[in-house]
């Protein structure tokens, strides 16, 4: 190992073991020590917000509306919600007792996990690395986060954060390459909240079964939204627009491919047009030269994608839309693709970029087939006026969460659980959900000195306890 690396191990090894040593302190944090770190955290964001919008715009050109809406708003939701909520949350919950326990306490505690481990991506750099620390900070945990090395300026400014705002034995922060995550996730961490791709995920879950550490795992996938005839065509085009080509389709539920009904297609395609120039280009200028349009996050990315339109071109795309590419601006237009097989890899990767295939249907139970041959989305978007419609989808699929006409904002509502299922996640976040995740659910039970309602569980065992046991089973059984 190099002389670097040594000293990032080091320190590694070093601020892990007093997050360790200070985690069983936190253990007894009440609610006020742990309403103090949020608010500070909340004032720290609101002094710098001007800076939010800097470290965003120079690594993804991120319009600053866009960054207030899903970077800056996002996390002081969580936190106002953490705040307004906490006492609450961590009050111990009464279960009911059935009958075979009369006269027994039974309750719920809830406990911090202990250490933890924040891995965030590079999409969404500020508030993915926030939200779940809020979880973790309601909780009574302590934290360490590893931000992504693509997104150099956010990293370098939640850094700046995390050093003025705690101490390195609460929170902490390490940035740096691949091998900074391999030396973390090497380390006995109680609980580990990893937002990324599938396949990286799966490296997270195998280093955390070597310690049997819970996990928190938001990945992605190919989410579909479905637009079914007789819905209105300029809202769904509006709505889809927003939620694909937002920070330039670089989002985990982001629409991936689109299936419409067939009698609807044409009129819908020119509705999706007259949207996307009224969005990105209403001057005519070209949308390269929007203000309110991202950019790719890197060359490497851009490629990537770049890859995969070519691909469905020569496999017999055809391009309704876009497909302008400027690379040293690492640019991609907003690009909508009809003539879609499942032969093209853009049917088999998370696009994760401004591409938008549309494939027709012409029957609503065709819908169920497309979508369960593939892994289990993180989201899926139905645009109907039918209930039956709706009815059937939901019931014929599985997601990690559903918006009915309309797209992203379900991740926007703090109430709802934020997840996927299997492929695209396991477990969820947000609110009451996130401080869930980082905590353990203690079941206790409290029986009265020299009481029990269940003697005849004690050997010997002879006629009288025989007789006690079956009418106990006819009874509670």
């Amino acid at each position: 190992m190099d002389p670097i690396a040594l000293h990032i191990q080091a320190n590694v090894d070093l601020i892990f073991n007093k997050q360790r040593h200070h985690a069983l302190q936190l253990r007894l944090s009440t609610k006020e020590e742990r309403l103090i770190k949020l608010k500070k955290l909340q004032t720290w964001i609101r002094k710098n917000i001007g800076e939010i919008r800097n470290a965003l715009y120079a690594d993804l050109k991120k319009p600053s509306v866009e960054v207030d809406l899903s970077e800056t708003y996002v996390v002081l939701a969580e936190i106002n919600l953490a705040i307004k909520n906490l006492g609450k949350w961590m009050q111990p919950t009464k279960v009911n007792n059935p009958m075979s326990m009369a006269g027994i306490q039974s309750y719920i505690q809830y406990e911090p996990k202990g250490t933890s481990l924040i891995i965030s991506p590079w999409n969404f750099p500020f508030q993915l690395a926030i939200t779940p620390l809020v979880s973790a900070i309601a909780a009574g945990c302590t934290a360490i986060i590893k931000p992504s090395e693509m997104s150099v300026h956010t990293s370098a400014l939640l850094s700046r954060m995390v050093a003025e705002v705690f101490a390195v034995e609460e929170v902490a922060l390490f940035q740096g390459e691949v091998n900074v995550a391999e030396m973390l996730l090497q380390k006995p961490f109680e609980h580990i909240f990893f937002t990324g791709s599938p396949s990286v995920g799966k490296t997270v879950m195998k280093a955390a079964a070597e310690h049997l550490a819970s996990v928190t795992l938001e990945l992605g996938g190919k989410s579909p939204a479905i637009i079914d005839k007789g819905t209105n065509l300029d809202d769904a085009a509006q709505k889809i627009a927003w939620g694909k080509f937002m920070n330039s389709g670089q989002t985990c539920i982001a629409p991936d491919y689109l299936l419409v009904n067939s009698s609807i297609l044409d009129s819908f395609l020119v509705h999706l047009k007259a949207q996307i120039i009224k969005m990105y280009d209403p001057k005519g200028k070209g949308i390269h030269k929007s203000k309110d349009y991202a950019r790719i996050i890197n060359g490497k990315n851009l490629k990537r994608i770049s890859r995969l339109l070519n691909d469905a071109l020569l496999k017999g795309a055809v391009m309704h839309f876009g497909g302008e590419i400027i690379e040293e601006e690492c640019f991609i237009a907003p690009t909508v693709l009809t003539h879609i097989s499942e032969e093209m890899d853009i049917m088999n990767e998370e696009i994760f970029g401004p591409l938008l295939p549309i494939i027709p249907y012409e029957n609503i139970k065709e819908i169920p087939c497309m979508i369960n041959s593939k892994p289990k989305p993180l989201a899926m978007y139905v645009f109907s006026n039918e209930a039956f419609v709706m009815d059937y989808i939901l019931s014929h699929t599985s997601a990690g969460g559903v918006c009915i006409n309309d797209t992203i904002v379900h991740y926007l509502h703090p109430e709802l659980p934020f997840g996927g299922v299997n492929n695209s996640g396991i477990g969820k976040s947000h609110g009451y959900h996130g401080f869930l995740a980082f905590s353990n659910q203690k079941s206790i039970l409290k029986q009265k000195t020299g009481f029990t309602t269940n003697k005849m569980l004690y050997p010997p065992y002879g006629f009288a306890e025989k007789k006690i046991s079956e009418v106990f089973i006819k009874l509670f059984g």
